[in-house]
């Protein structure tokens, strides 16, 4: 399976980045877009078609869903419309959420059912897609229902993305010895820059990645304010692993 970053900007996007998208892709699987943020919609273009993939949303803040009333409109209007329903996963109120989005008029709800099929994730739940590869959902410590996700490979890879998170237990538990740990970073550690219990510190990140044994670190989600040097270098200063903040267009192996 391969990961290619579509965009990584955290909060919004930013000047050189969509905010957060990420795309799976491998043989005999439909292609799973994670989150779809802001610009996720054109960058995906590059790389497959819009109208041949599936979404695992981890929650339903602005920097991480609000593409997806475009990706209504490609389905509905293409002159070659897809097949077929696309398989969303996500939090419990994702259609409503996008639906009000998405409304013609102020104050009603966009039915997507005629070309999204909503699959809302369970707690603890394992899941299967593609041609034997699972995803397993944990809830995290983030305002909304958010989640963070656990992929196993059919060839035993793990790969784990925090979605947006503070520290806690789960995200400790779910990124348990995995080969590829790609960790949110908002913020640097410093108490006075951040309000508690919504962002991972490049520090916290850091800190992760050892307590869980993960293999290689990467970090996501900097908002354009905050310096990618400063984050990496407090993420090098807790785990000895790799450590590498992702950019557009570029491709892991998992």
């Amino acid at each position: 399976m391969r990961l290619t970053v579509l965009g990584c900007s955290g909060s919004v996007s930013g000047p050189d980045s969509p905010a957060s998208g990420y795309l799976l892709s491998g043989p005999e699987m439909n292609p799973v877009v994670i989150d779809f943020g802001p610009g996720v919609l054109g960058a995906l273009q590059r790389y497959a078609d819009p109208g041949e993939v599936d979404i695992f949303l981890t929650h339903l803040h602005a920097d991480h869903c609000l593409d997806l009333p475009g990706l209504l409109v490609w389905r509905r209007y293409h002159p070659q419309p897809p097949v077929g329903r696309a398989i969303v996963r996500g939090p419990s109120d994702a259609p409503v959420r996008i639906g009000n989005a998405s409304a013609e008029v102020g104050g009603e709800c966009d039915d997507w059912s005629d070309v999204i099929d909503h699959q809302p994730w369970a707690e603890g739940e394992t899941v299967e897609f593609g041609p034997g590869h699972t995803v397993l959902a944990r809830r995290m410590y983030h305002p909304p229902e958010s989640y963070g996700l656990r992929i196993v490979t059919n060839t035993g890879r793990v790969f784990v993305y925090t979605g947006d998170t503070a520290v806690c237990d789960s995200v400790r538990e779910l990124a348990q010895g995995a080969d590829l740990l790609m960790a949110e970073a908002s913020w640097t550690h410093d108490p006075a820059n951040r309000p508690p219990g919504i962002h991972l510190s490049g520090t916290e990140a850091g800190r992760i990645a050892t307590e869980a044994g993960v293999k290689e670190l990467l970090l996501t989600h900097i908002p354009p304010w905050t310096s990618r040097e400063d984050v990496i270098a407090e993420a090098k200063a807790e785990f000895s692993g790799p450590v590498h903040a992702v950019a557009p267009g570029e491709t892991f192996d998992i």
